[in-house]
Formats: structure tokens, sequence, C-alpha cells
């Protein structure tokens, strides 16, 4: 019974280690994912912006945008996979030359 209870914690512990392993942002964050938060945040059709220069630093990605009418916008969005799935972030994007801002609290 003892060597029972002592699998089971074994096998949990693993679970749970490897979902944090598995946590980052090169992994958990599509493209997909980086164009449908930032035309949200940015309220900007989808078609109306191009995203280049994606560093994936941790949980974190990091990014530029470039509209079609010329303006400059630095991003980042996080993400990881976890026990219950995939979860990211929504992204939050500030202009060049101002601070950023949280789609959220328009």
């Amino acid at each position: 019974m003892k060597s029972d209870l002592s699998t089971r914690l074994l096998t949990v512990t693993l679970a749970a280690g490897a979902s944090f392993t598995t946590g980052c942002a090169s992994i958990a964050v599509t493209d997909d994912a980086i164009v449908e938060r930032t035309a949200f945040a940015l309220g900007l059709s989808k078609s109306d912006f191009t995203v280049n220069n994606r560093v994936n630093e941790g949980a974190t990605t990091r990014y530029n945008v470039r509209t079609k009418s010329g303006q400059e916008y630095s991003c980042f969005i996080g993400g990881s996979i976890g026990l219950l799935g995939r979860a990211v972030s929504e992204a939050v994007c500030s202009k060049k030359g101002e601070p950023a801002r949280n789609p959220l609290l328009r």
C-alpha cells in the first residue's frame, strides 16, 4: 500500500513538473494568437498590420507591429501551457515613444 501511494505521488509530481517545463511562450503563443490579440489591443482589423521581429523570452513573446498607415508599435504577450491547457494573455502594445497601454482599460 505504501508503494502505491509513493507511485501516485511520483506520477503527480512528474506531471506537475512537466507542465512547468512546457510553459514557454514559443510553444504556447501561436502566430494566430499574436495577430488576434494584437488586433484587439490596437482596435484594428487583422489585415491592417504586420508582425515582425518576434522574440521569445521565457513565458513572454515580444514583437514589433507596423500598421498599413505606417505607425509602429512594440508589443508583448505572455503564454504558458499547464495542466489545464494553453493560456495566452492579451497583447500589450505601445506606440513608439509612448508608454504601454492595457487594452482592457480603454
